[in-house]
């Protein structure tokens, strides 16, 4: 493991302790201490997920089980090739769970760190840098699966409770941290959404204060307001803060369509994804900070012309970075074959088991990512004539109003509830030898790499 030093912010850049410029750049390990529905196969949340699999397993299986999974998902082959890729950082996004039980509130567990030190390690090992990313808070930060929240509500904002478990979380990271440089900075919290807009920033203070009055050398990533997009009700940039959009193009998206061309009645090219872009970073420009987007990338669809010019977005909004100085980290490093860098192999133990039951969570569009209502618009269809009837200035949530609600309701929560025990059959009656075969499709040496992609993060790596 080669020495470092602690990065700091000039101006803005971030620089090392002699200021030499650093560019981050590099991929997102969802999927791993984060899960995510549409990342390894299962429907809903995280945590409806792990109850059904303890039910048919058993306590001792269970543990193996996910145990085995975390082992196999980010070994030392990953970090190999990250650093093969000429890419010199991870974010790691990470489930409060791990650390906590809502049950004994403010204990941490021990056992929560074994493969987040071990992936730090690894990273440092190969000159990787690594991001602490909270991705799912104690009462959910926003209302979607990718908090594991299996509701509809960002009770986060509304219970102090929960803010105060956060902090305790926080100072416990950087606590531990506070003296491996190879840790970039902390990611508080994921994808924010204060429906008052008046909360964030004070909640944001509290958390900088908490780990800067235990570490005052690490960098701390803040993200925009509304999934990491709006940063208007902030003031004046804190000290030692680098902000954070996630910058997800359009035509990008499960129903994009051609590029450029029109996605959803708007006109997409280069001009437009940059208009997009400087729309996100406006606050850090102003204030003349640095910029990191955490997250962006397309989905892909296995045929050649859409996948073609899914890369050509891609390659546009690297120009766009590269041109702006922004650092990056794509998502996502490692899935089913959706997003990933690199996925599990088709013919795969774990595909083999799990292949006919994604198939069917596809054509009930059951995850919000990557789905389609296609198949079931018969179902939807009429809630939404009957919304926009009798409630035509209804607008619950974020993006979409009444129709963006009821996909999250029928789809993400009841359809996918109900799809839960039948993914959870899938592992019934497995011996643990089965087991450990089965999560070794997470393993590197057998997945398969989508060469395209990395070809084009290597690329724009330097």
């Amino acid at each position: 493991m080669t020495t470092t030093s602690f990065l700091k912010i000039r101006g803005s850049e971030i620089v090392d302790a002699d200021d030499r410029p650093v560019m981050l750049r590099g991929a997102s390990l969802g999927g791993w201490m984060l899960m995510e529905n549409f990342i390894t196969g299962y429907p809903a949340s995280e945590q409806g997920q792990r109850q059904e699999i303890l039910d048919v397993l058993g306590p001792e299986k269970y543990e193996f089980f996910f145990d085995r999974f975390l082992e196999y998902f980010f070994t030392e082959d990953d970090a190999r090739y990250l650093q093969s890729l000429g890419l010199n950082l991870l974010r790691l996004p990470l489930n409060y769970r791990h650390f906590e039980d809502d049950m004994r509130p403010f204990e941490i567990k021990e056992s929560g760190f074994k493969h987040l030190d071990r992936a730090i390690n690894l990273c440092a090992k190969y000159g990787i840098y690594t991001i602490l990313d909270l991705h799912a808070l104690p009462g959910y930060q926003n209302m979607s699966w990718h908090s594991d929240n299996p509701t509809h509500v960002a009770s986060f904002w509304l219970h102090k409770h929960f803010q105060d478990r956060t902090v305790h979380l926080w100072e416990v990271f950087a606590e531990r941290y506070k003296d491996n440089p190879w840790v970039a900075g902390y990611n508080p919290m994921n994808e924010p959404w204060d429906p008052t807009e008046r909360m964030i920033e004070p909640v944001y203070r509290r958390l900088v204060d908490a780990i800067h009055k235990v570490d005052p050398r690490h960098l701390i990533f803040l993200e925009g307001n509304r999934y990491s997009k709006d940063f208007h009700m902030f003031s004046a940039p804190l000290p030692g803060i680098v902000y954070s959009n996630h910058d997800y193009a359009q035509p990008g998206h499960i129903e994009g369509g051609p590029y450029p061309g029109y996605t959803a009645g708007q006109y997409f090219d280069s001009e437009v994804l940059e208009e997009t872009f400087l729309s996100l970073s406006r606050f850090m420009l102003e204030h003349q900070v640095p910029i990191w987007v955490g997250e962006f990338g397309p989905v892909y669809t296995g045929d050649p012309a859409a996948d073609a010019m899914r890369y050509q977005v891609l390659r546009d909004q690297l120009e766009i970075y590269k041109h702006y100085g922004a650092h990056w980290a794509i998502w996502l490093w490692k899935d089913i074959g959706l997003q990933g860098i690199m996925s599990t192999a088709p013919d795969s133990p774990w595909m083999q088991r799990i292949g006919a039951f994604v198939a069917k969570k596809a054509r009930l569009g059951a995850d919000h990512w990557g789905g389609r209502d296609i198949h079931i618009r018969h179902l939807i269809e009429p809630l939404e004539k009957v919304m926009a009837l009798e409630f035509p200035n209804y607008r619950p949530g974020p993006y979409g109003g009444a129709n963006n609600r009821i996909r999250r309701l029928v789809r993400t929560i009841l359809l996918s509830e109900a799809l839960l025990p039948e993914f959870a059959e899938l592992f019934g009656g497995m011996s643990e030898t089965e087991i450990d075969e089965m999560m070794q499709s997470f393993l590197f040496k057998n997945c398969v790499i989508r060469q395209s992609l990395a070809q084009i993060l290597a690329e724009y790596a330097h």
